[in-house]
C-alpha cells in the first residue's frame, strides 16, 4: 500500500497522446531477440522437412528418366505443400508473437494523474511507473519517491541480499547498478518490500539489462508429455517405413530389374508412411489452443499446461475478485455495541458516534486510492464527513506501518499542521486491530459475537483504531503505540452473476472447486450458499489446518470444499495434501507468498489484474480478468484442444494405412502401380491442411462438460485409440484395394484402374475428414456443425479430382482414364462404405452409454 504525500499526490505522469508518440517514435520496451523466427527462417525450416526432400528426390530421378513433365508437376506440388506449410507456420507465429507480448511484466503507471495498469511492453521513457512488493520493474528508472523501498537485483549483480532505495527529485543520471541508498532501479529487478514512484529514464536495448543482452519475460514453446510422445512415435514409424522401402526398392530391382523405378516405388512408400503430419498437429494446436484461449482471457505461460488442464479435477480459487467482482462496497458499522445499516439508510446524514470510526478508516487509507477495500472506504467517507472537520487535508503523512504476514494490520502516522503531535490511524483484521488495542476479555468476546454476526452475513470486516504520539522518535513496531478500539465497518463484495452457471457446470464436469479464502468461516459459507459451493457446512479454518497432521489434512481435503482465514503460506499444505489424494490441482493465486502454491499445484493460476509480477512468472497460466468463468472456459477449452488434437492424429493414422497398403500390394504380387509420388502429393495436399486445420477448428463435442476428467496419464496413443485408428484405416485398405482387384478381375485398362482406385482412396480420405470430425455424433449430425476450412478443402478436394480426371492434360500427367457416371459411383459408395462402421459404432455406443445411465439413475 503507498502512502501518498502531496507531492505524489500532484504527479499526472505522461499524458495518453504523449505516451502514445514516444512508444511509436521511440519503440516498444522490449529487447529485440533473434529467437523469433522470421519468414526466411521459416521458409528454410519448410525445405529441410523429409516430405519435401523426397519429392524433390523424386523429381530428379523423372528428369534423369527424361519425364520432364513429372518432374515439374512434382516440383509444382513442392510449392503448393510449402505454401499450405507456410501459412500454417505463419499462424503459429503470430500466435506466438500475440503471446509473448501478452505475457511480458505488466506495470502500473500515473498517465493524465490516474493509475493505470499496462503491457511492461507499453511503458515509455518519462512515465512514472507505481512500485509495490513483488513487481518486476519494468525499465530503467530514478526513484523519486517511496518508503522501505527494497530491491533484489541479483539478476544484475549476483547480490543475493536485497539493496535498499532512496528517492530524490528524478534529476538524476542513471549509474550502474550495485550499492545501497541510491536513487536507481532496473528492468527485471524484484521489488521485495515497500513501495514507491518512479520516472522511466531507459527503456528496452537501452536499459541494463539491454545491454549485457538478456531477453525479458519473452514466451517460449516448451517441450510437453505430447511432443515426446510424439518424436517416439514418429521415430518408431520412420524406422519401421526405411525397412519396407529398402525391401520393396529391393525387391521390385530383382523381380522387375528395374532400380531406377524400384527407387521411385520405395520413395513413394516413404511419402506414404511418412508421417510428418504429427509434429506440426502438435505445434499448431498446442500454440493456437493458448492463442485462443489468451483471447479468452486466459493467458498460457507454459504450454504443457494446455494439455494438463484437460485432466484437472480440482479447481481451487481465491474468493475475493474471482468469485466475486472485487468491488467493493460499505455496508454496515459497529461502535460500541450499537450497528448502522449504511444500505437501509439510502445516503441519509451519518449519525455523529460513527463519525470518529470513518474518519480514522480515511486516515489509515491512501488519499487517492485503488485498491478496491480503500476505494469503498474513500467514497463512503468523502459522502458522509463532507462539510465536516473529520476530513484533514492540511496533515502530513510521517510514517506508514506495513502489512505483515505476523500482523495483518497497518498503521499511517500523521503530524499535525502545527507539527507538535503524531495521531495514529490503523486498520485490519479485527482479530490484529483487538491485539493492538490489548483489549480486555469481556471485550473481546463481545467483539467476537459482532464478527461473528457480521461475519455471517458475507460481509468483509475492518476494524479501525487510533492513537496518539509526542516523542520526537517515532517506535519500530505498532504495538508500541497505545492503540484506542474505535469499531468494525463490514464491506460486501457482490458475486460474480456468472459464478453459479460455472460452479454447477464444474460439478457436473466431474471437478471439485474449492474455495480459499482469507476472511471468516462465515463470509465464505454465505458466498458458498450464493454460488451453489456444496457442501457449505463443511469448513476448515486456517488455525485449525495448523493443528492437523499430513494425513489428517488428506482426510479432511477429501470432503472439505471451503477454506477460510487461510494465509499464503497455507496454500502449499493444502496442494500438497489434494495432489497426495489424487487429484489433478489448478490453483490460483496473487501475492508474492501465493508462488510456491502456484509452482507446486499442476495448474498455477495467477491473477492478471491484481496479481504480482512474481506470482505470473511462478504460474503456468494468467487470468487476465481474475475471473473465476475464465478458468472454467480454460478448462471446456483444454478439453476442447485435447479432444481435436486426439480426432487429428487418428485421421494421420488412418489415413496413411491405405496409402502404405496400396503403395506394397501391386509390388508385393507384381500388379500394376496405383500411387506415384504424385498421386501421393496430391493425397498430402489434402491432409495437411486437415489435420491441422480443419480438426484444429472443429466445435467441441457436445458432451464436454458432462464427462469427467481423463486420466492424467492418459495418452493420444493409447491402445484404443491406436486400435480404432487402425480399425478405420485398414478398413478403408480393404474397400480400396476390393475396387482396385474388382476393376483388375475386369480387365480394365491400366489408367481406369489407377483412377477408380484413387478416386475411391480421395473420397474415403474426405469420408474419414467427416466421421472424425465428432467420435460421439454421426457425419448428419456434424453436417449442422459449421467449420468453414472444412467445406473449402473438400470443395477444393473435388474440384481438384474432377480436373485431374477430366481434363486431358492433367488426366495424362496423372495417369488416368476418364471415369463413367457407373465408375463414380461405385467410387463414391466404396469410400463412404469404408466408414459405415464406425457410424455405426457411435450410434451403438451412444445407445449403450443411455441404458447404463438409465439403469443408474433407475437404481
Amino acid at each position: 500500500m503507498m502512502a501518498e504525500s502531496p507531492y505524489i499526490a500532484s504527479v499526472e505522469g505522461l499524458s495518453e497522446e504523449e505516451a502514445a508518440r514516444r512508444l511509436r517514435d521511440e519503440g516498444p520496451n522490449e529487447i529485440p531477440s533473434g529467437r523469433r523466427r522470421t519468414l526466411p527462417r521459416i521458409a528454410l525450416d519448410i525445405l529441410k522437412e523429409p516430405m519435401f526432400v523426397l519429392l524433390v528426390v523424386a523429381g530428379t530421378i523423372y528428369l534423369i528418366l527424361g519425364d520432364v513433365q513429372e518432374a515439374i508437376i512434382l516440383l509444382s506440388f513442392v510449392v503448393l505443400i510449402m505454401a499450405i506449410t507456410f501459412f500454417q507456420e505463419r499462424r503459429t507465429e503470430r500466435a506466438l508473437e500475440a503471446l509473448r507480448d501478452l505475457s511480458s511484466p505488466r506495470a502500473l503507471v500515473i498517465r493524465d494523474g490516474k493509475h493505470k495498469r499496462i503491457a511492461g511492453v507499453e511503458v515509455v521513457r518519462g512515465d512514472i511507473v507505481v512500485l509495490a512488493e513483488g513487481d518486476r520493474v519494468p525499465a530503467d528508472a530514478v526513484v523519486i519517491d517511496c518508503a522501505n523501498l527494497m530491491v533484489d537485483e541479483s539478476l544484475l549483480t549476483g547480490e543475493s541480499l536485497p539493496v535498499r532505495k532512496a528517492s530524490c527529485d528524478g534529476s538524476a543520471m542513471m549509474q550502474s547498478p550495485g550499492g545501497d541508498g541510491l536513487p536507481f532501479v532496473y528492468a527485471g529487478t524484484l521489488v521485495v518490500n515497500g513501495h514507491g514512484l518512479a520516472l522511466v529514464k531507459a527503456v528496452g536495448a537501452e536499459t541494463e539489462m539491454g545491454k549485457i543482452g538478456m531477453s525479458l519475460q519473452e514466451v517460449q514453446p516448451e517441450k510437453t508429455p505430447l511432443q515426446e510422445e510424439t518424436r517416439l512415435a514418429v521415430r518408431r514409424i520412420a524406422v519401421i517405413g526405411l525397412s519396407l522401402c529398402v525391401l520393396v526398392v529391393v525387391t521390385y530391382g530383382i523381380t522387375r530389374t528395374d532400380w531406377l523405378e524400384g527407387l521411385l516405388v520405395g520413395i513413394t512408400l516413404a511419402m506414404a508412411m511418412l508421417p510428418e503430419e504429427f509434429p506440426v498437429i502438435y505445434t499448431v494446436f498446442l500454440t493456437l489452443g493458448a492463442w485462443r484461449m489468451a483471447k479468452n482471457q486466459v493467458l498460457t505461460r507454459s504450454m504443457p499446461a494446455v494439455e494438463t488442464l484437460g485432466s484437472a479435477t480440482v479447481l481451487c480459487v481465491d474468493k475475493t475478485g474471482t468469485l466475486t467482482l472485487n468491488r467493493m462496497t460499505a455496508s454496515v458499522m459497529v461502535v460500541d455495541g450499537m450497528q448502522y445499516d449504511l444500505e437501509a439508510s439510502q445516503g441519509a446524514d451519518l449519525p455523529e458516534e460513527f463519525h470518529e470510526l470513518v474518519e480514522y478508516a480515511l486516515l489509515a487509507s491512501q488519499k487517492e486510492p485503488f485498491d478496491p477495500v480503500e476505494t469503498a472506504l474513500d467514497e463512503m467517507g468523502k459522502r458522509a464527513l463532507r462539510h465536516t472537520e473529520h476530513i484533514h487535508e492540511d496533515w502530513v503523512l510521517e510514517r506508514e506501518y506495513p502489512l505483515s504476514p505476523q500482523l495483518m494490520a497497518l498503521s499511517h502516522v500523521w503530524r499535525s499542521p502545527d507539527g507538535k503531535d503524531f495521531i495514529i490511524a490503523a486498520k485490519g483484521a479485527p482479530e490484529a486491530i483487538a491485539d493492538l488495542c490489548h483489549l480486555e476479555q469481556a471485550r473481546k468476546q463481545k467483539l467476537s459475537q459482532d464478527i461473528e454476526d457480521l461475519a455471517s452475513q458475507g460481509l468483509r470486516l475492518l476494524g479501525v483504531a487510533k492513537a496518539s504520539f509526542s516523542l520526537a522518535m517515532l517506535p519500530r513496531d505498532q504495538h508500541d503505540f497505545a492503540f484506542e478500539f474505535l469499531g468494525l465497518i463490514g464491506l460486501r463484495d457482490p458475486v460474480r452473476p456468472s459464478i453459479a452457471g460455472a460452479v454447477r457446470e464444474c460439478h457436473e464436469a466431474g471437478i471439485r472447486v474449492i474455495m480459499i479464502t482469507g476472511d471468516y468461516p462465515g463470509t465464505a459459507q454465505k458466498v458458498a450458499e450464493q454460488i451453489s459451493l456444496e457442501p457449505a457446512d463443511l469448513v476448515l479454518t486456517g488455525p485449525e489446518l495448523d493443528t492437523l497432521n499430513e494425513q489428517e489434512l488428506k482426510e479432511r481435503a477429501k470432503e472439505t470444499n471451503i477454506f477460510a482465514r487461510v494465509v499464503p503460506e497455507q496454500k502449499m499444505r493444502i496442494v500438497k495434501a489434494l495432489k497426495d489424494n489424487g487429484e489433478v490441482v489448478a490453483m490460483t493465486g496473487d501475492g508474492v507468498n501465493d508462488a510456491p502454491a502456484l509452482k507446486a499445484a499442476h495448474i498455477g493460476v495467477a491473477m492478471g489484474a491484481r496479481g504480482t509480477d512474481v506470482a505470473r512468472e511462478a504460474a503456468a497460466m494468467v487470468l487476465l480478468d481474475d475471473d473465476f468463468t475464465s478458468i472454467e472456459r480454460a478448462v471446456r477449452m483444454g478439453r476442447r484442444i485435447y479432444d481435436n488434437l486426439k480426432k487429428a492424429i487418428s485421421y494421420v493414422i488412418a489415413v496413411h494405412v491405405p496409402i502404405a497398403g496400396m503403395s506394397i500390394i501391386p509390388v508385393l504380387f507384381r500388379l500394376p502401380l496405383v500411387l506415384a509420388p504424385i498421386h501421393i502429393a496430391f493425397l498430402e495436399m489434402v491432409i495437411d491442411p486437415a489435420c491441422s486445420l480443419i480438426f484444429e477448428a472443429e466445435a467441441e463435442e457436445a458432451n464436454i462438460m458432462k464427462r469427467p476428467p481423463r486420466a492424467p496419464d492418459e495418452r493420444v496413443f493409447n491402445k484404443r485409440n491406436v486400435l480404432l485408428s487402425l480399425m478405420q484405416g485398414f478398413n478403408v485398405l480393404f474397400i480400396v484395394a476390393a475396387v482396385f482387384f474388382i476393376y483388375l478381375i475386369k480387365d480394365a485398362g491400366e489408367g481406369e484402374i489407377r483412377a477408380v482406385t484413387f478416386t475411391t482412396l480421395v473420397i474415403a480420405n474426405l469420408s474419414l475428414i467427416l466421421t472424425n470430425r465428432s467420435w460421439e455424433r454421426t457425419i448428419r449430425e456434424t453436417l449442422r456443425i459449421p467449420n468453414k476450412i472444412l467445406w473449402w478443402i473438400v470443395g477444393g478436394t473435388l474440384a481438384l479430382l474432377a480436373i485431374t480426371l477430366y481434363l486431358p492434360w492433367a488426366r495424362e500427367m496423372f495417369r488416368f482414364a476418364s471415369l463413367s457416371p457407373y465408375d463414380l459411383s461405385i467410387c463414391t459408395g466404396a469410400g463412404f462404405l469404408s466408414i459405415l462402421w464406425f457410424e455405426a459404432l457411435k450410434v451403438l455406443s451412444r445407445r449403450r452409454s443411455r441404458d447404463v445411465h438409465g439403469d443408474i439413475n433407475h437404481k
